[in-house]
């Protein structure tokens, strides 16, 4: 039979459009996730509560089983009200019949009173509706809980470039303001030069991902620019900003490269911390714990060493020196004073042996590495990680991130106290390039390794290498 002209492709029919994913990141999503689940299971405790005067095992039972089945709750802040009410009433009928029929099978709806079950399963849909309204009314409160939006730019003005940018544009809680693009082609070739400024060309790039802390890169480039793209990802090794590619391509050498999702657009990384999400929240976690541990078994030497430090030389007891953090952000890191001096300038001497400038108390000190127990203080400020790489003094980053290709990118994750280079060998002074470099190679994969089982391995390394190394001086 003859095809039909009037014949509709399935591309044709309407269909109604997904919401666009926020991304793990974002403390809505988060909420999003937990609100439907937690709304359903904490209603039950309070008619178990109300109605039983406890919260007994059937409910208990019923609640966790209500959680698991329906976390992760569905992204619904960008739906509009009337398609919020359907997808919530019709979710959780579908929940409801669900449970009553496995309820009645079983026999186990008689362990409830039905008061309490009735008010429950017609309650339920009403407060997750009423919950998704509170959010959407906190939602720009709970953003700036987050701190200022991600600065970003897309580099390459085409089909999918362009598409990228208007997927941002049209989601409003992405926390991504987009700066604009970079293409090296001529004005007439591009394809959205009506709707996004134009930055300047590829070679321009570096330099304003400098100046204007830009934090998200997109490139979106054709696989036949491969040499131009290792050329770009070369350049960018002297910041700290995450590196995106929109598929579809292939490249060596990724940090954390895995396949991400930026307001519904498939990217992947090439250059991202490991630290997001849930590892996020699993290592500033273990942070906490660690560090309050350590500082409270430790108190006691803790405060021997600063009476002997105030009593055996003149000067302050804690040594404050400016250092990078967290994306190449200036902190303050504390130490036991063990030296004479205390250099923080644009020109700073790394301790050799037999420094002059290292007193007696300090030299023990810095062997037994006790002048670095304050840190843990910085760690419950936030400013460090029990385990990441050594933060260097400022003067010794600007001059190293001139000579080392992907120096830079050590901070996409809190300096450390201990690291994965000291337990291998590159504690203490790096009097050469090579040492540097080394220790550079070992920071970095770390970054592409990172498991909390390698965070403990490290400490635990420590301990060791501390107790025998003659390294650090």
């Amino acid at each position: 039979m003859p095809e039909s002209s009037s014949a509709l492709s399935a591309s044709a029919v309407p269909r109604r459009r997904p919401p666009v994913p926020l991304g793990k990141d974002n403390l809505l999503s988060v909420i999003e996730a937990l609100l439907d689940p937690a709304v359903a299971a904490l209603s039950l405790w309070l008619l178990s509560f109300y109605f039983e005067g406890e919260l007994q095992a059937p409910y208990l039972i019923l609640s966790v089983l209500v959680f698991a089945t329906i976390f992760p709750g569905s992204s619904r802040l960008q739906s509009s009200v009337w398609r919020l009410i359907t997808d919530v009433c019709f979710s959780w009928a579908w929940m409801a019949f669900l449970l009553l029929v496995l309820g009645f099978t079983t026999r186990y709806v008689r362990e409830f009173s039905s008061q309490a079950l009735t008010i429950w399963l017609w309650t339920v849909p009403l407060l997750q509706i009423a919950a998704h309204l509170l959010l959407r009314a906190a939602a720009p409160y709970v953003l700036l809980l987050q701190g200022p939006p991600q600065r970003a730019v897309i580099v390459g003005m085409n089909e999918p470039g362009v598409a990228l940018a208007n997927r941002i544009r049209q989601t409003p809680y992405s926390r991504i303001e987009l700066a604009g693009f970079f293409d090296g082609r001529e004005v007439g070739r591009l394809d959205g030069q009506q709707s996004f400024p134009l930055l300047g060309t590829i070679s321009d790039l570096p330099a304003f991902v400098k100046q204007s802390r830009i934090q998200l890169i997109f490139l979106s480039l054709p696989m036949a620019s491969q040499p131009r793209i290792v050329h770009i990802l070369d350049e960018l090794k002297d910041t700290t900003a995450s590196i995106y590619f929109v598929p579809d391509m292939f490249v060596t050498d990724l940090i954390q490269g895995r396949s991400h999702a930026v307001c519904g657009m498939p990217v992947i990384s090439v250059c991202e911390t490991p630290f997001t999400g849930a590892n996020a929240a699993v290592k500033r976690c273990s942070d906490i714990v660690l560090s309050l541990l350590i500082l409270i078994l430790m108190s006691p030497l803790m405060l021997i060493i600063a009476a002997a430090v105030k009593f055996s030389s003149p000067g302050p007891i804690i040594f404050k020196q400016r250092r990078y953090g967290l994306a190449g952000e200036e902190i303050l890191v504390y130490k036991f004073r063990s030296m004479t001096v205390c250099e923080d300038g644009g020109k700073i001497r790394q301790a050799q042996r037999n420094d002059s400038r290292v007193t007696r108390l300090g030299a023990f000190l810095r062997k037994t590495s006790l002048d670095e127990l304050p840190q843990f203080v910085n760690v419950l400020q936030g400013r460090m990680s029990i385990v990441g790489p050594r933060p260097h003094a400022v003067a010794h980053n600007e001059l190293y991130r001139n000579l080392i290709k992907g120096y830079m990118i050590r901070h996409k994750v809190k300096p450390g106290v201990t690291g994965w280079a000291q337990v291998n060998g590159y504690r203490g002074e790096t009097d050469s390039l090579d040492k540097m470099q080394s220790r550079v190679n070992y920071d970095l994969d770390y970054l592409r390794n990172w498991t909390l089982r390698l965070d403990l391995h490290i400490i635990l390394k420590t301990v060791l290498v501390v107790l025998r190394d003659q390294a650090a001086y």
